[in-house]
């Protein structure tokens, strides 16, 4: 029986090297494949780029921003994903206050200069303090946000993001929550309102890491999603 396909969504300025290590760490229980989410100026745009890749039946994980194109994708073709993971993301509409921000980084990010994408001062709210002198992880980060650079985050950065409660609930496929246990991003009590909206579905909340659960605590992450593949 060939293994499934499972679609890995990475989230703002985020590419290939955020799954690094799921891709090789799950290669024997699934194939991973990475969307890129680097084109499009709507969620809609973004889901139906990573339904023309996909398999008629597909595994999917959307991480931070992937999850809200995964939520895109529940509405487009449910009937296609065989199981959901969502990590370190939400359900819910940008509040007023996030909306404000949101739009006061995309004027910063449009003033002429270098580009330096996420800055290590702005790590501090991405990553656990433990790991802020761990240089090859931040090293890592911030080259990713730098490569994709300036015209893919104000693209990202503007998405409208809708509630996707309704889509999910009505999604009757294995549900994985997935977040750091000091995510200051999309904070644990968030999650669990999630778990809570969505019956039926799994969380685990990973202890020691932030926001970027997959680089900061890989062996962790591939084990919550090597369960979820098996169930």
């Amino acid at each position: 029986m060939p293994l499934p396909q499972l679609i890995l969504l990475p989230g703002l300025l985020n590419d290939a090297e955020l799954w690094r290590d799921q891709i090789t760490g799950l290669a024997d229980v699934a194939r991973p494949v990475v969307a890129d989410l680097s084109q499009g100026e709507t969620l809609q745009q973004m889901a139906r780029s990573v339904l023309d890749i996909a398999e008629p039946n597909f595994a999917l994980a959307g991480f931070s921003m992937g999850g809200y194109v995964a939520q895109e994708i529940t509405r487009i073709a449910p009937e296609r994903i065989e199981r959901l993971a969502l990590l370190d993301t939400s359900i819910r509409a940008d509040s007023p206050e996030r909306a404000a921000r949101r739009r006061a980084l995309t004027e910063a990010a449009r003033r002429p200069g270098a580009f330096l994408g996420i800055s290590h001062a702005i790590l501090k709210s991405y990553i656990d303090p433990s790991r802020l002198d761990d240089a090859d992880l931040t090293g890592r980060i911030v080259a990713m946000t730098q490569r994709l650079g300036r015209e893919v985050f104000l693209r990202q950065n503007s998405l409208e993001r809708t509630d996707g409660e309704a889509a999910l609930r009505a999604l009757q496929v294995p549900l994985l929550i997935l977040g750091g246990e000091t995510d200051q991003i999309t904070p644990v009590g968030g999650l669990r309102e999630m778990a809570a909206a969505l019956p039926g579905s799994h969380l685990v909340v990973i202890p020691g890491a932030g926001h970027m659960t997959p680089m900061e605590a890989p062996g962790p992450v591939n084990g919550a999603l090597r369960h979820w593949l098996e169930r």
